[in-house]
């Protein structure tokens, strides 16, 4: 099992197999051609449950979930987990 929190406060728990879903794969490699494919790669990540809750977590006062709020704390998750596997790796 995969947890942490981003800067933000977000706290997110995930199998670690979501990250090595190859369906996760063909999705982030999809993103450059097709960016509406980061729904499909944060619910593959987060999986359905997650991805509202962080959707609640960077929601503004109006209601409104910013595309690039999201990309930011998705963005630090694979971040996050990139660096503990170069710390494990050394």
């Amino acid at each position: 099992m995969i947890e942490g929190k981003t800067k933000s406060g977000f706290k997110y728990k995930f199998p670690k197999e979501n990250l090595e879903n190859y369906e996760l794969l063909e999705t982030l490699a999809e993103l450059e051609d097709n960016p509406l494919a980061t729904v499909r790669a944060i619910d593959l990540l987060l999986g359905k449950e997650q991805t509202e809750k962080l959707k609640d977590h960077v929601r503004t006062e109006s209601g409104v979930v910013p595309t690039e709020a999201m990309g930011e704390e998705v963005k630090e998750i694979f971040e996050s987990q990139a660096e503990n596997e170069n710390v494990k790796n050394s």
